[in-house]
């Protein structure tokens, strides 16, 4: 049975790497990777409505799961927004996808970020979860260059079970995330 290879190398060396690192009594008291969650709002969707249904495209084609619009929760006169109109997009990944996207997303994409020097340590929350922005999704293989009328950004939450955010930074150093030297 195929199991994804972050999956593998969390259980074969990252648990023993973090359980001897923080002194855990067993290896359930480990952190570990819950869920990621992709978020991606699209401004310009109350003049045109087909925007939202491509990203929801794209973002279904980088998840490799179907995203789910994302509706206001409220009228905004300012920005001409009506209450339960599309204005993003938005999925959860757990289990082998979730292990899937984190591969993909180490390997191939964060090296296809322009001028890419790391990924910034500020977007720890305190409570062990790491949020990141990417400005635009071409970094994604999945997605064609040629049919993208409109590069959007996204933001990624990883939600760990760490209680703190050195926990969660030595988890997901371990995973393979390049972060900037400090």
């Amino acid at each position: 049975m195929y199991t994804p290879r972050l999956k593998e190398k969390y259980a074969k060396q990252i648990v023993p790497a973090l359980q001897e690192k923080f002194k855990y009594r067993n290896s359930m008291m480990v952190p570990k990777l819950e869920k990621i969650c992709i978020n991606q709002g699209v401004g310009a969707a109350v003049a045109d409505k087909k925007l939202v249904d491509q990203a929801l495209e794209e973002l279904s084609m980088i998840a490799g799961q179907k995203a789910v619009a994302t509706r206001s929760k409220k009228d905004i006169s300012n920005f001409k927004l009506r209450k339960n109109v599309p204005i993003g997009t938005r999925v959860t990944l757990r289990g082998e996808r979730m292990y899937e996207f984190l591969d993909r997303l180490i390997s191939i994409s964060l090296p296809r970020v322009r001028d890419f020097q790391g990924l910034k340590l500020k977007g720890f929350d305190g409570r062990g979860n790491y949020n990141m922005g990417i400005t635009e999704q071409i970094i994604f293989p999945e997605i064609m260059i040629d049919k993208v009328n409109r590069i959007n950004g996204m933001d990624i939450a990883f939600v760990t079970t760490a209680k703190s955010d050195e926990e969660c930074l030595e988890l997901l150093k371990e995973f393979g995330f390049p972060f900037k030297k400090s």
